[in-house]
């Protein structure tokens, strides 16, 4: 055997010992019961004394993966204890404590508005009853409260109190408090105060400069993303290039680096510079503050600069190993952590994956692009399955962004660090200017990625997609290395694979971008997104566009919006604050010019209009009366009234009109009683289109449908719902009045519009009959008006399907 083929084979055992604890870690974690983990390290022992016998490395390392395992565990049951004491006070089901603690962790902000953050509780008071020590602790303050946290950053002092709950899970915290009242909470002292201070300097001195560059320059200098825009904060996570402002091993690994070639540049011998970059990694870990994300991150990338540094992956990959145990035993809730697991599989792909990408591509470029390719490409690779456990999607343009992205990434990261030390303000705004360059391109280079049609790739869900993934990454892996003998043996299969991948994944690519919109009618007036149980409508003059209530899910909003062609809002109106009508409200933020609502009922409602507010949206709360424009049509408001409870009764009911638009009302979520206010306080007119109320419900008042007398009626409702909608009674009521139906569960997407003749016409995305596949078919037009004569003559309903179909043509959505 070879020195290198002993050195890798070595290199290998503290593989086996890191993965033998991160086992034993999530077992302890998940089930924290003394006796499970010590009968996992007998067995392992055991096996080791009894099977293996007579082979002392294999045998070793056994013992010691057999150690490091109980070691994690019994970090976990040190904890039992303060478990124990927060569930003598009986908190499970929700008791009211005061609460001293200390903030640790960087305050997050949920998309609910709320505020979460670690933090350690030193006194808990429950009535009369107090436990004192140190507690870790999760605590949550919710939106209407944000403002009295404004001071507090880690090492803030807080009085606290609140509804108490154990935590459901396997969590660090022994506690988890959501805040009723803030009693005291003052900003960070001593060091922290100072190190707090820094960053807030920074966070101002980019205030002034333009967007979106300037959010991006403290996260990606320090990890604080408070003054991030929403539309950029999607735009990074569509491209694959959160990591930048999350303080990942390349934000550490930039600090280190730039350190270490600063010293060698002048002269400083080897322990010089290891001691100098490892001071800077520490100042830094201090200045972006030392959760357990950026602790775990400054670990892997120090070992991975050391590895480069010495030259030797194998080595490399025996510290990372070692690095890894060591964190699971500090810290074993890590082992669930899939930044963890991310934040090791990158740097392990650094570490054994990027020369021998690299080498291969040389085959066709030259050798300093092919390492900065092939840097993003490992770490696209391994990481690949571990994402779509959580979002099963592939970023087609990941690696493309990264590569363009990382030229700028290195000076925004040095240049900001070093505005935060900068002992003098102009320095300090000097400093941040010049980094503000490289952000900006940062920021430009996540908006044209996430803006090109459909770069995101669906793919399978869950552990599926996940081993699907690794197989075709390790296929493409193989044919960029080097043939050898070992891997011309398999690039067949790999090639295979990667052309039924990219085949595939290119035919699907082309019916959304391509083939789906050219099966859309250009003339559509009106139309509604198939959302499942919710809806989503849209109307249209000229190049203006309003949108009416989002979905429940922004992921099918956002591809509806795409399809019809719809990058921009002119008005979007949230009829009311149920999750079925506003939780795809995250697909566009940022993108709407004005913002019409109904009353919202909480703190969670108001930090949903805060996020619009903040993407450049103009609020407006509806009540009845109100009027605008979008383009050349008119909308009024004719419901609610004031002082209406906030909820489905209090939805937002639209009148649209305007010349060559179908006149069209939209009524929410109205039930019947105030639909029958409605039609007593409003001068209800005949309309070409309703949007029906509340998906259908058996909650409506038939009198207002008669007034109405709409041609077509749009219905919002998801295929197989447990809610009975549509009812048969609301199905009868329409076709009694001779109203063509048109609901997204059967027809999919729908759109109408007037033909040259003042017809009315429905297009269905899905012909009667057909299943939902994927692609979609084009359904025909149908004018409306001859469905309604033949209703009335009382024919089959089948027969509607043999009357004309409008001709469109083909060509781009608003030609």
């Amino acid at each position: 055997m070879s020195v290198r083929a002993a050195l890798v084979r070595r290199s290998l055992r503290p593989v086996v010992v890191a993965l033998i604890t991160w086992t034993a870690a999530a077992v302890a974690v998940s089930v924290p019961a003394a006796a499970v983990c010590g009968g996992l390290t007998a067995v392992a022992l055991i096996a080791g004394a009894v099977f293996l016998r007579g082979r002392r490395a294999v045998l070793g390392v056994v013992v010691v993966a057999a150690a490091c395992g109980a070691a994690a565990a019994g970090t976990v049951t040190t904890v039992a204890p303060l478990r124990a004491t927060v569930a003598a006070l009986q908190v499970d089901g929700g008791r009211h404590l005061v609460v001293e603690a200390t903030a640790v962790g960087r305050l997050a902000v949920a998309d609910s508005g709320d505020v979460w953050f670690d933090a350690v509780a030193t006194d808990i008071a429950a009535g009369r009853e107090h436990v004192r020590g140190r507690f870790p602790a999760r605590i949550g303050v919710p939106a209407a409260q944000r403002p009295a946290l404004a001071d507090v950053g880690p090492g803030s002092p807080l009085v606290v109190a609140g509804t108490a709950f154990v935590p459901d899970g396997p969590e660090r915290a022994v506690l988890v408090l959501r805040v009723a009242d803030v009693s005291r909470a003052t900003a960070p002292t001593g060091l922290w105060g100072w190190f707090e201070d820094l960053r807030d300097g920074l966070v101002a001195s980019a205030r002034g400069l333009p967007e979106p560059g300037a959010g991006l320059v403290p996260g990606l200098a320090v990890g604080d993303t408070s003054g991030l825009d929403p539309a950029t904060e999607r735009a990074m996570t569509a491209t694959s290039l959160s990591h930048l402002t999350a303080v990942s091993g390349a934000n550490c690994a930039i600090v280190v680096g730039a350190v270490f070639a600063l010293l060698a540049l002048c002269g400083a011998p080897r322990g010089v510079r290891v001691v100098g970059a490892a001071t800077a990694l520490a100042a830094f870990v201090i200045l972006v503050t030392p959760e357990p994300s950026v602790v775990r991150a400054a670990t892997m990338a120090a070992v991975a600069m050391i590895a480069v540094a010495l030259g030797r992956p194998a080595v490399g990959v025996a510290v990372l190993s070692a690095a890894v145990t060591i964190v699971l035993i500090v810290d074993p809730w890590t082992s669930l952590s899939l930044g963890f697991a991310l934040s090791a599989a990158a740097t392990g792909a650094l570490l054994t994956l990027a020369r021998p990408l690299a080498a291969g591509l040389e085959r066709w470029m030259p050798r300093s692009l092919a390492l900065a390719l092939a840097v993003p490409t490992s770490a696209q690779l391994a990481c690949g399955p571990l994402i779509i456990l959580i979002d099963p999607h592939v970023p087609l343009l990941g690696i493309g962004a990264n590569l363009l992205a990382d030229v700028a990434a290195a000076p925004a990261t040095i240049a900001g660090a070093l505005a935060c030390i900068a002992p003098f303000p102009w320095l300090r705004d000097g400093l941040v200017a010049v980094a503000w360059v490289p952000a900006a391109w940062i920021a430009a280079v996540a908006h044209t990625g996430a803006g090109a049609a459909e770069q995101e790739l669906p793919w399978l869900e869950g552990v599926p997609g996940a081993v699907a993934l690794a197989g075709v990454g390790a296929a493409t892996a193989l044919l960029l290395l080097r043939p050898g003998r070992r891997v011309r043996r398999w690039r067949p299969v790999a090639a295979l694979v990667v052309a039924l991948t990219v085949g595939v994944s290119a035919g699907h690519t082309a019916v959304r971008t391509v083939a789906g919109p050219l099966t859309l009618p250009t003339a559509w007036s009106a139309a509604m997104c198939d959302v499942g149980q919710g809806d989503a409508t849209l109307w249209r003059s000229g190049n203006a566009v309003a949108l009416v209530d989002t979905g429940p899910d922004a992921e099918l909003l956002t591809s509806c919006l795409r399809r019809f062609g719809v990058d921009r809002l002119d008005l979007l109106v949230l009829t009311h604050f149920d999750l079925d009508h506003v939780g795809g409200s995250a697909a566009v933020v940022g993108r709407v010019d004005r913002v019409l609502h109904g009353p919202p009922a909480d703190g969670r409602d108001e930090s949903l209009l805060r996020r619009l507010a903040d993407g450049g949206a103009a609020l407006q709360r509806a009540a009845i009366g109100d009027a605008g424009v979008v383009g050349d049509t008119r909308w009024t408001v004719l419901w609610p009234v004031e002082a209406q409870e906030p909820g489905n009764d209090a939805s937002v009911v639209i009148d649209v009109t305007g010349p060559g638009f179908p006149h069209m009302v939209l009524l929410g979520d109205l039930g019947k009683r105030p639909q029958a206010a409605l039609g007593r306080r409003v001068d209800v007119p005949h309309v070409r289109i309703v949007k029906v109320s509340h998906h259908g419900s058996a909650d409506q008042d038939p009198d207002l449908y008669r007034r109405l007398a709409p041609e077509v009626a749009f219905i919002g409702v998801g295929a197989d719902n447990t809610y009975g909608h549509p009812t048969a009674t609301l199905l009868s009521t329409l076709a009694s009045l001779g109203t063509t139906t048109g609901r997204t569960d059967v027809d999919g997407h729908l759109a109408a519009w007037l033909d040259e003749q003042d017809r009315l016409v429905l297009w269905r995305d899905r012909a009667p009959g057909d299943t939902p596949p994927e692609p979609r078919r084009r359904a025909p037009g149908v004018p409306v008006a001859s469905e309604r004569r033949r209703h009335a003559r009382g024919e089959h309903e089948s027969s509607l399907r043999r009357t004309r179909t409008v001709s469109e043509g083909v060509g781009r959505l608003g030609e």
